[in-house]
């Protein structure tokens, strides 16, 4: 069972954050940032809802996505302003020392995250994302990877789609990119028509003044930290590949990988029992 509210994170400019959370009042908490960014947390629910009777959930809407505010000048949008907003929600909340996923973007955002303030997680999970730049080349062996991508461009390119109806339409064509088993992919596309898709993170991008959200060295700055880490990938993911997964669990002492097979960029979707299998282990240790 998730709760649903609204919490206020910011005065300047006034943020509020939709915040669904589990009731388990377990010491253990997950709080959970999703990617995009300009879609919900909603696509994750579905197999984390799982989680919720040995841990407490905390799946947020970052600033602009969702129901949480939006509207707010193109330059309220970076990765430092998503980072104050969840230090302070952890605060409304009386939450420390929890553990954080960040899934695609949201990986980005929670290395920052972790970076920015140390000492308040105990774990961090990277999942289908990357704690280093994609490569030119990183596909160059994969041909039919960039067959599943063409559709996803193509939405991307479509001058009569604009704001969230784009962002939409882009998920959707990239479904048979994102999600490597054909089997599950009905029940992703289902799963993208409940996602509130936005654009307001779209507006920056689109001006050039969206900082990037890769955090510099971030191999080594996590390293010192020395927080568990895990990384949680697909074996076929179109969007970071899992050999960058792979390399950041042999360069940081504190981390491990799990590649999953059969899976791609969605490999919460592809593999449900497996990943949460996975990452219920690695909270539990």
């Amino acid at each position: 069972m998730l709760t649903e509210a609204l919490v206020k994170v910011s005065d300047d400019p006034p943020v509020n954050l939709f915040v669904a959370q589990s009731s388990d009042p377990s010491d253990l908490a997950l709080l959970v940032i999703h990617g995009g960014p300009d879609w919900d947390h909603t696509y994750l629910r579905d197999p984390l809802v799982r989680l919720g009777t040995t841990c407490r959930l905390v799946m947020p809407d970052i600033r602009g996505c969702g129901r949480s505010t939006a509207g707010l000048p193109a330059t309220c949008y970076t990765p430092d302003a998503v980072i104050s907003d969840l230090l302070s929600l952890l605060d409304a909340l009386s939450l420390d020392a929890v553990s954080v996923l960040g899934f695609s973007y949201g990986g980005l955002l929670a290395q920052r995250l972790v970076a920015r303030a140390p000492s308040r997680f105990c774990k961090l999970i990277i999942a289908s994302s990357s704690v280093y730049p994609v490569p030119d080349n990183a596909y160059d062996q994969w041909p039919d990877r960039g067959e599943r991508e063409t559709a996803r461009r193509a939405a991307w390119a479509d001058a009569e789609l604009d704001g969230p109806a784009k962002v939409r339409a882009a998920a959707i064509a990239g479904a048979r990119s994102d999600v490597w088993r054909q089997d599950r992919l009905a029940g992703y596309l289902d799963r993208l028509h409940e996602v509130r898709f936005g654009a307001e993170w779209m507006r920056p991008w689109r001006s050039g003044i969206l900082p990037d959200a890769g955090l510099v060295e971030a191999d080594h700055v996590l390293a010192e930290i020395g927080i568990p880490i895990l990384f949680l990938h697909g074996s076929h993911d179109t969007t970071n590949p899992a050999s960058l997964a792979t390399r950041a669990a042999g360069q940081i002492e504190n981390a491990r990988v799990a590649v999953i097979d059969n899976a791609g960029h969605m490999t919460h979707v592809d593999e449900p029992d497996q990943w949460i299998a996975t990452l219920e282990s690695f909270l539990a240790q």
